[in-house]
Parts: structure tokens; C-alpha cells; sequence
């Protein structure tokens, strides 16, 4: 990969990030707006559902039926539950924490639960064992929780 392909990489993801904070916002006003964080939530992943969908049509690749036609894991069809679980969670937390709190504390899990998916090779995943440096990167990030919230 080329320093330029990977800068923008690194961008492209830092942008995802920052997408993620301004829903999180946004799905707090909504909650506000509407009086329920379960309409919200399900207003959030419907606007979801529809972009996905778009891109889904538009971009090249298999259509529906062939995701089907293999065999698949009925764990694989769970992501979503655990998205409504971080969109739920979130709508009920920001107006609480803030956003930079409930945002930080939601990257400290990230990363706590990818180090033991990563440590185990869990669902696939190649197995990479924790190592000090790993584990001094996530105690820093709990360090920057305790910063964040002051």
C-alpha cells in the first residue's frame, strides 16, 4: 500500500469515527424531538436501512439471493441486535455523559473486547495474543476516559 492510499485509509476511518460522534448527537436531538428513545432508534437504523440498500443495488457484487445460497452462521445474522444495543445505549447516554464521554467510554470497549476477540481468535479472526504494548494502548484509552470526562 502506498503512504498516500494508507493516509487516506487512516482518513477514510478517522471520518467513520467522527460520523459515529455526530449520529450519536443527532440521535440524542431526535430523542428529544420525538420523546422515545426507541423511535429514534428505529428511525435511525430505517435512514440506515435505506442508504444500505441504495449502495447494496448500485455497487457491483452479488445480489441478494447468493448471500443465501451458502452456508452462513446464524451468528453472523446477530450484528444487528448488537448495533440497536450501541445505537440504544448511546440515545440514553449522551444527553447523561455527553457525547465525548459516552463516545470515549464506547472506544475503551471496542478495544477491550477486539483485544480478547484478537487474543482468542474468535469468529474467525486471525489470533494475535495480547502483548504489553497492546494492553499499555488500552489502558491508555481508560486513561483517556477518566481525561475526557475531567
Amino acid at each position: 500500500m502506498t503512504a498516500a492510499l494508507s493516509a487516506f485509509s487512516y482518513l477514510l476511518v478517522v471520518g467513520a469515527g467522527i460520523s459515529v460522534a455526530l449520529q450519536q448527537v443527532l440521535n440524542a436531538n431526535l430523542r428529544a424531538e420525538l420523546g422515545s428513545p426507541w423511535w429514534a432508534g428505529f428511525v435511525s437504523y430505517l435512514v440506515g436501512m435505506l442508504a444500505m440498500l441504495a449502495l447494496a443495488l448500485i455497487a457491483p457484487g452479488p445480489r441478494l439471493p447468493d448471500p443465501f445460497a451458502g452456508s452462513t452462521s446464524w451468528v453472523s445474522w446477530t450484528g444487528g441486535f448488537f448495533g440497536a444495543l450501541f445505537i440504544g445505549t448511546a440515545i440514553l447516554m449522551v444527553p447523561r455523559l455527553g457525547a465525548a464521554t459516552v463516545l470515549a467510554l464506547i472506544v475503551v470497549g471496542q478495544m477491550l473486547g477486539s483485544l480478547v476477540f484478537d487474543h482468542f481468535g474468535l469468529f474467525g479472526l486471525t489470533q494475535q495474543p495480547i502483548s504489553p504494548a497492546r494492553l499499555a494502548g488500552a489502558t491508555l484509552l481508560i486513561l483517556g476516559v477518566v481525561l475526557v470526562r475531567g
